[in-house]
């Protein structure tokens, strides 16, 4: 009888479907590593979603909120690898008419989900009782444009192109965490269930760092891969818009990548936006 070969262990990674994440997981989408042994399958959903998955553990290896693995630290790990850090540049709020901090009280705010860093982030800036609602993170800028909400906090491509829709910035949220802390902001990572073992979550973290190095060495093929994720962004744009997300943080957080992070979970448990403190443990 002859012995038939072991069947590859399936991994569901959850990533959005945008061209940041596109471009950090082209050289995986693609066959262009060696899988390792695993059977690599991608579930493409929106961060909110994602973040709501993990908290019920459903995948494997999820791309989340850093605000998420604050709810998430007791059954997954984060990855040393798959950083989105804010360098000096966030989620944006915007407005339909120019309006400063203050002229917001009170005002409602369309944001892309109660777990994103993204809404964290503005109620260490603005409070925690200010009025927002959720809607999907693509049908904020229109909303705000067409008048339907008050001021809508940008997340992915828009950041880049809300002037353009002749809307107004009230406040980056990367430039104000930076003027608070002098670190950039950490807005999401990727995360490793722990009850994979050891050895398996050792060989996710290699292959996923793998992946990301592959498409900052092969940049223009892996960023003509992404631009179909680009939501018809201007090529030019995308590639500025890959280079702010996918880049030296990505590959990994570094001392000062990991002090962020650290530094924004305990702010956010020390303002009460979070259930307990939290033990942040990198993997790879």
């Amino acid at each position: 009888m002859t012995e038939t070969a072991a069947t590859p262990t399936e991994i569901r990674i959850g990533h959005s479907p945008d061209s940041d994440d596109a471009f950090m997981f082209y050289a995986l989408t693609q066959g262009k590593l060696d899988s390792a042994g695993l059977a690599i399958r991608h579930e493409l959903q929106d961060i909110e979603t994602l973040n709501r998955r993990a908290l019920r553990g459903e995948l494997e290896v999820s791309a989340v909120s850093i605000h998420a693995f604050a709810h998430l630290a007791d059954r997954y790990a984060l990855l040393a690898s798959g950083s989105s850090m804010g360098d000096k540049y966030g989620p944006t709020v915007v407005t339909r008419e120019p309006l400063s901090m203050a002229d917001l009280k009170g005002r409602t705010i369309a944001v892309p989900g109660k777990l994103t860093t993204a809404y964290l982030t503005l109620q260490l800036c603005l409070g925690k009782d200010a009025p927002v609602v959720v809607m999907p993170f693509d049908q904020i800028l229109p909303a705000v444009v067409a008048g339907q909400v008050d001021a809508g906090l940008l997340i992915h491509e828009g950041q880049l192109y809300f002037a353009e829709r002749g809307l107004h910035k009230v406040v980056d949220l990367g430039v104000w965490w930076f003027e608070q802390t002098g670190l950039p902001l950490p807005l999401g990572g990727n995360v490793v269930r722990k009850d994979l073992g050891g050895p398996q979550v050792e060989r996710i973290a290699r292959l996923i760092k793998q992946s990301i190095q592959y498409a900052l060495d092969h940049r223009q093929e892996a960023l003509e891969y992404a631009l179909r994720y680009a939501r018809e962004l201007d090529p030019a744009l995308a590639d500025r818009f890959v280079g702010m997300y996918v880049n030296e943080w990505t590959v990994d957080y570094g001392p000062r990548g990991r002090e962020a992070v650290r530094l924004l979970l305990k702010r956010a448990w020390e303002a009460g936006l979070v259930p307990s403190p939290v033990e942040v443990q990198f993997v790879g």
